[in-house]
């Protein structure tokens, strides 16, 4: 089967310098980019069979690439109860009320909601217990927050957890109490959402089919043809298993169990996925996370935020001693490891225990460590970074999602500097994007357009010294993002040889105002050379 793409806007995101020798069509075959050059050079290629597709003057480039998701649960949260346009308890309440009376056959079963932020409700706060009893005192409910790292749950969940006023903060976590102390009042953090979290999955009643269906489709729709599962749980491993067993997966699929919830375990018993595609599928490495949310005030700083109690830094989840443990065994193993960081007090224990853990092991092997989020990197600690070779995975659309928010709890200095993209890139780091989805959509276009402009929700521009190039932002979702996965050479770029992962845009990023670029759309995504979206 081949197609000849032409008539358009091709980059090519190659070392080739497109701007002084245009490509004007793509020959695939089978697949795979068989050339690109001149019209005439390859039509001459084409086989009698071949199909001819006019771009009509739309922009065709290698399809995205997410370098950093969570592709199982954003299954699970779009059959949740959606908060995210919820602006203050009484819509949250509406929400889950109206998400209740919808369900059927579900009886006492919990619920899930996801996606409020208090940084944007009227109130200006978590919504407690009392509020989530208002929804439904016989069910129990849990909300996440956006972030992921947050939630609050009603007087049902806690008790279905078991979580009362005896109840000791888990190492790594927090529970919210009363003022008097002891009774909790419904708000958890980090480890003791997890606490509850476990309580309740026995009870969760999924549509195992929709949710397989939807956990992909989004990516599909922007373009994105290459997804992560980021710190998979051996169910979510199986789940994936089973999907590319049954030829589910219309997208390459790239897993990283999570070391702290039996990784180790997941790569044995799964071990035909190990390092290599089975049906769309393979495990890329570990995953470990090392703190929380700046915009959730649980980010591990090696200064304190402003605002609110004298002196608090957020917390580590893991000691050094846990981590390092995890982190060792990694490069014992030979295995790419991604670490959740979002304070700079996380960046730097991730720093000092993988330098010492590599130097233990004499590893010369490039394993191409990445550090997740990078929201508060320092430029010291991107020094390093650049000499052992890690890569910078940027949550660039916190600039504009919670600029605002984190120039309130950091100050100009250090809120300026968020997603420093631009030190990065000076430095000789590989950097690349993501949305961290479901936490955001996964839409490249957006991200790219929050590194060229750097702007905020509220208007302000944040850290314009760190604004980058739209040609860099690109290579960021593309060529960059497969150099994470080791697929450098099969991806990333329209050269001959490399997968016919294509994306089709309305409009070229190169060509219209940079402020515009998040308006562009995906016209039509291409996997291995078979159209898997076209826009309606």
């Amino acid at each position: 089967m081949e197609q000849l793409y032409y008539n358009g806007k091709i980059i090519t995101m190659s070392e080739q310098d497109f701007v002084e020798n245009p490509v004007e069509a793509v020959l695939v075959r089978d697949g795979l980019i068989v050339a690109a050059g001149s019209l005439e050079d390859i039509r001459s290629m084409a086989g009698e069979s071949c199909t001819m597709a006019d771009l009509e003057g739309k922009c065709l480039m290698p399809a995205f690439i997410d370098a950093h998701s969570h592709m199982v649960m954003n299954g699970q949260m779009a059959l949740c109860a959606d908060l995210t346009e919820c602006t203050s308890f009484s819509d949250i309440i509406d929400v889950l009320k109206n998400f209740v009376m919808k369900r059927q056959n579900a009886g006492n079963a919990p619920l899930i909601g996801y996606g409020y932020d208090h940084n944007f409700l009227e109130e200006q706060r978590h919504p407690d217990r009392d509020v989530l009893d208002e929804a439904d005192q016989e069910i129990p409910i849990l909300i996440m927050h956006v972030s992921g790292h947050l939630a609050c749950a009603n007087s049902a969940a806690l008790r279905l957890a078991g979580i009362g006023a005896d109840t000791p903060d888990p190492e790594g976590g927090l529970i919210g109490r009363r003022t008097d102390g002891c009774e909790p009042n419904g708000y958890l953090e980090e480890a003791a959402l997890q606490q509850i979290q476990k309580a309740m999955a026995g009870h969760l009643q999924y549509d195992i089919a929709a949710m397989m269906r939807l956990m992909q489709q989004i990516y599909i729709e922007n373009g994105i043809a290459t997804v992560q599962d980021g710190a998979s749980s051996m169910q979510d491993v199986m789940l994936l298993d089973q999907m590319a067993k049954g030829q589910q997966l219309q997208v390459d699929v790239v897993s990283y169990p999570l070391l702290t919830a039996g990784g180790t375990e997941v790569r044995k018993r799964f071990a035909h996925l190990n390092g290599k595609y089975y049906n769309h599928l393979k495990i890329g490495g570990y995953k470990l996370i090392l703190d929380g949310s700046p915009q959730g005030r649980s980010a591990w700083m090696s200064e304190p935020y402003l605002g609110g109690e004298e002196g608090y830094c957020g917390y580590p989840w893991l000691s050094d001693e846990e981590a390092l443990k995890w982190i060792r065994l990694a490069i014992e193993e030979r295995q790419q490891i991604l670490v959740h960081c979002n304070g700079d007090a996380a960046s730097e224990q991730f720093l000092n225990l993988y330098e010492k853990a590599q130097q233990e092991a004499e590893c010369g092997e490039d394993l191409r460590p990445v550090m997740i989020h990078c929201q508060t990197v320092r430029n010291d600690q991107l020094d390093r970074m650049a000499r052992i070779k890690m890569i910078a995975s940027v949550f660039v659309g916190h600039v504009w999602y919670w600029g605002d928010i984190h120039m309130k709890n950091f100050g100009g200095e250090r809120g300026n500097h968020i997603s420093p993209v631009k030190d990065a890139l000076d430095r000789g780091v590989i950097v690349n994007f993501h949305q961290d989805t479901p936490v955001t959509k996964p839409n490249m276009l957006h991200s790219v357009w929050c590194a060229v402009n750097r702007t905020s929700r509220g208007g302000a521009v944040i850290g314009a010294e760190q604004k980058i190039s739209v040609y860099e932002a690109l290579k960021a979702v593309t060529i960059q993002a497969a150099y994470e996965y080791f697929e450098e050479e099969s991806k990333g770029s329209i050269e001959a040889g490399k997968r016919a992962d294509l994306v089709v845009l309305d409009r070229s990023p190169l060509d219209v105002d940079p402020m515009e670029i998040k308006d562009i759309n995906v016209i039509m995504t291409i996997k291995d050379g078979n159209v898997i979206y076209r826009r309606g």
